[in-house]
């Protein structure tokens, strides 16, 4: 009789319920995790409300943390029983895009061309971690050992949104003593000005109004916190920099509104890096566009993956110069998940991350 397991299972919109379901069988180059920690993604909200399409009965999210249980028999360099991490993105290593440096982008041809995203499977287009185990496919391409002497909770941002805001601000090509403002400070915001701060911004202004979000920000590197609610965040940032505007602009929330603000406060030449998830057609202002003549760069990302990705992460928290641990600030078992999204999708009791223990 097969054996079974706890996993949190999307139903429907408005419903992921935690159920038994079969352990998976592990393929020639797969590796079987048994989760240690996991936690809940601003994406696994858009799942839940039907926002982003999934198949009914996958098993949601895609931030693991665990132990090898079991390997598949051509994975070499790895034992059993080794604590890893492997990426929300968890690219083959031989496609396309992989081997045109675009490991994100681990494209499926869908039935209209290309398809992007395709590098995202885990609480995707496979099972996902909100679970007892885990199947990481490409094991050799994405499992990443968690340096001695770093807990799980210090390496939980690594998956997702640390590689994701690392990203932004790795894309707008910050330079040392740049001017960066941050948009917005949710999960991503915040790993974003942390990210602009490792860069050599020395002046991280970060736009947020949840007073815990004010307070987080400046503990990971803003240097400035422009509350929206009492001031409008375009006059205010264009008055920090004397008119000169930022050098780059990060828009971490997905708004038509913070992506034209982020344009607005662009020097001319400047780069607006976009991270936001977008869920309608965006439109670009004149104005803050230049009507074209502005030499702006808008560029987006999609959280890089891979094994190699992960080390340089856990690298930066190893060494002290990153702590991303503090933005935890609720903890649920596995049992609690469905308490826990409520929390978590509704915004409540100052949440910014869960950590998610089977």
């Amino acid at each position: 009789m097969a054996e079974m397991m706890r996993a949190a299972l999307f139903v429907e919109p408005g419903r992921i319920v935690l159920d038994d379901k079969v352990i998976p069988d592990v393929g020639p180059g797969d590796a079987l995790l048994r989760i240690t920690t996991t936690t809940i993604c601003g994406t696994d909200v858009h799942i839940l409300k039907g926002e982003y399409p999934v198949a009914q009965g996958l098993t949601v999210g895609h931030e693991p943390v665990g132990v090898i249980e079991k390997l598949g028999r051509n994975v070499e360099g790895y034992r059993e029983g080794q604590r890893v991490i492997a990426g929300a993105i968890c690219p083959s290593g031989y496609s396309n895009a992989c081997l045109d440096g675009l490991c994100a982008q681990d494209g499926q041809s869908g039935a209209h061309g290309l398809k992007p995203l395709g590098g995202w499977r885990f609480g995707n287009t496979i099972d996902g971690s909100q679970a007892e185990y885990l199947l990481v496919p490409d094991a050799m391409a994405n499992l990443a050992p968690v340096p001695d002497g770093l807990s799980d909770e210090e390496v939980l941002m690594c998956p997702d949104i640390m590689s994701t805001g690392f990203a932004g601000a790795e894309s707008g090509n910050i330079k040392i003593g740049d001017t960066v403002a941050v948009f917005a400070q949710g999960p991503i915001g915040l790993c974003a000005t942390a990210g602009a701060k490792l860069r050599g911004a020395t002046t991280i202004i970060a736009v947020e109004a949840v007073p815990e979000r004010i307070e987080m920000a400046k503990q990971v590197g803003a240097d400035v916190v422009v509350d929206f609610n009492k001031t409008d965040p375009v006059e205010e940032i264009l008055r920090l920099t004397k008119g000169r505007g930022v050098d780059v602009a990060i828009e971490a929330l997905g708004l038509q509104s913070t992506f034209q603000q982020c344009l607005q406060v662009l020097k001319p030449g400047g780069t607006l890096s976009s991270l936001g998830v977008y869920s309608e057609d965006l439109t670009i202002p004149l104005s803050g566009f230049h009507a074209g003549l502005g030499d702006h760069k808008i560029v987006t990302s999609l959280c890089p993956g891979g094994k190699e990705r992960m080390r340089r992460l856990m690298n930066a928290i190893a060494s002290g110069r990153v702590d991303l641990k503090p933005m935890i600030t609720h903890r649920y078992s596995l049992d609690q998940i469905e308490e826990a999204y409520l929390l978590f999708a509704n915004q409540q009791d100052g949440v910014l991350k869960i950590a998610i223990t089977p």
